[in-house]
């Protein structure tokens, strides 16, 4: 048990955003061993929803200049869901901040670097120069627990690349021109939920050292061991 755990842990706390990777491609069957294990995520009624196109070579170097060029063409983004809402609570929205600021920071932008920063946001629809993209989508009409759903399969995801020595990147910005992720990958009417750099970590870039600060346990949990009063 303690051994189990100590595993676990061990890769839960080793993911976070990886946005460089090592010019080498990630083998097909480790990405099939990966998704066939994450494909045990709990759904309703087991229907499993979710689907994702695996993107790699030629095709993912096609698909990341197609984005750009809606980017660099200024298409206002416009993905099949809204992300959050417009306004966070100021606790969560100091976290947002600090995270951004840091970023910035660790791939050596300014504040005031307006060309810098669009440059960054523009390296997102180059998924960060991984070798394989993945593309995560839903049904259609998919409702709001759909969307939990996927989110257990693609936490699944993450867990088992960096079990395997990969690193990913979890990525929204590509949501964001659903009709050209659509006509490329041959989607149909699907609805595109995100993205997934993945690859091998490049270690000497300092942006992949970057781990946002974590919350302590008794910010996120509160214990209820006592009933409530009656009347």
């Amino acid at each position: 048990m303690d051994r189990i755990w100590t595993q676990f842990a061990a890769i839960a706390t080793a993911r976070h955003c990886k946005r460089a990777f090592l010019d080498r491609p990630v083998p097909r069957e480790v990405l099939e061993q990966v998704l066939a294990v994450a494909g045990h995520a709990p759904s309703t009624r087991n229907a499993q929803p979710w689907r994702v196109a695996v993107v790699t070579g030629a095709a993912r170097d096609a698909l990341a200049c197609r984005l750009r060029a809606e980017f660099d063409r200024g298409a206002p983004p416009r993905p099949d869901y809204r992300n959050r809402p417009d306004t966070i609570d100021a606790v969560t929205g100091e976290r947002a901040r600090i995270a951004g600021t840091g970023l910035l920071r660790a791939l050596g932008i300014a504040r005031d670097d307006e060309a810098g920063r669009r440059e960054h946001l523009r390296a997102n629809l180059d998924f960060h120069g991984a070798p394989a993209a993945l593309i995560f989508h839903l049904p259609a009409d998919a409702a709001a627990g759909t969307f939990l759903e996927l989110g257990f399969f693609l936490q699944n995801t993450m867990l088992g690349l960096v079990a395997c020595g990969l690193g990913s990147c979890p990525q929204y910005s590509v949501a964001g021109y659903p009709d050209v992720l659509r006509g490329a990958l041959g989607l149909g009417d699907r609805l595109v939920a995100c993205g997934l750099a993945v690859g091998y970590p490049d270690p000497t870039a300092s942006v992949n050292g970057f781990a946002p600060e974590r919350a302590v346990l008794a910010e996120y949990v509160e214990w209820h061991d006592q009933p409530p009063p009656c009347g």
